[in-house]
């Protein structure tokens, strides 16, 4: 693997021998790797964004109110 200042790069073949171990790097590292084909970017294996936190996603977002039947703060003028 060549270390460049804008991150790893990788030939095709060399990845396809250490895929599973390129995976963890870059999921521990966080860091980018570029996968080569003859010298020149054919992909790029990235981190995934670390997922937001599912408890108190809804925090909030439910309201309460006592009496269903009764409009909510305003006046309704229902003409049959």
């Amino acid at each position: 693997m060549t270390i460049e200042p804008s991150g790893a790069q990788i030939a095709a073949g060399r990845f396809k021998a250490v895929c599973l171990q390129l995976l963890d790097e870059v999921a521990q590292t966080r860091r980018p790797i570029t996968v080569t084909k003859r010298g020149r970017p054919v992909a790029q294996l990235v981190p995934v964004a670390e997922p937001e936190p599912l408890f108190g996603a809804l925090a909030g977002s439910i309201g309460r109110y006592d009496d269903l039947i009764a409009p909510i703060d305003e006046e309704w003028d229902a003409q049959p």
